[in-house]
């Protein structure tokens, strides 16, 4: 509410994804009530998934933003959202209400999404070396990222086809002003 009452600029990150936790109908209505923007690419997201919240943010009228959601260093900025001509954040933020961004960049995939807990636990060995005889569980990293892209399959299939179903709603709590402030401190 805090984000909301001062139209501080904000999205919905992962929303067809249940890592985030369990969702009922009050978080979708919440999100089409106070929530200006949905993250519609995220580059360790399902396909899939990305397209249901796409969708969904253009049927609700909601600002659509990208962005890696990387945890190591390899895939930092290769999921993006640009707004052309923005030379400051508060420009940046301004070109995103007014509907300029332009998102780019790589989807998630099952292969990414292990190469990167792979990439972690190999920062982590290096950097705690005490860590060292746990490396024969790493065995088990595919089997339980496939467990969770699975999941995360499920959850979108199952969210996606409950709200692609709905009529579309208009915003409604405010309106996004491409004017407003971005109340970042100076």
């Amino acid at each position: 509410m805090y984000l909301t009452e001062r139209k501080l600029f904000f999205s919905v990150n992962h929303v067809f994804s249940g890592l985030t936790g369990s969702r009922d109908d009050e978080d979708f209505r919440w999100f089409a009530s106070y929530v200006p923007a949905f993250e519609t690419r995220n580059g360790q997201m399902w396909p899939a998934a990305n397209s249901a919240a796409r969708r969904l943010a253009k049927r609700l009228g909601k600002v659509g933003i990208a962005g890696s959601d990387s945890h190591t260093i390899a895939g930092v900025g290769r999921t993006y959202t640009e707004v052309a001509g923005a030379r400051t954040a508060e420009e940046f933020l301004a070109g995103l209400r007014a509907g300029r961004g332009v998102i780019g960049g790589a989807h998630g995939s099952y292969a990414k999404l292990t190469a990167d807990v792979y990439r972690i636990i190999w920062a982590m060995l290096c950097d705690q070396p005490w860590t060292l005889p746990l490396m024969p569980l790493t065995a088990l990293v595919p089997a339980f990222t496939a467990g969770h892209w699975l999941n995360e399959i499920r959850f979108c299939r199952k969210w996606a086809a409950k709200l692609g179903s709905e009529e579309k709603q208009a915003r409604l709590l405010w309106q996004l002003d491409s004017g407003l402030e971005t109340n970042l401190a100076s």
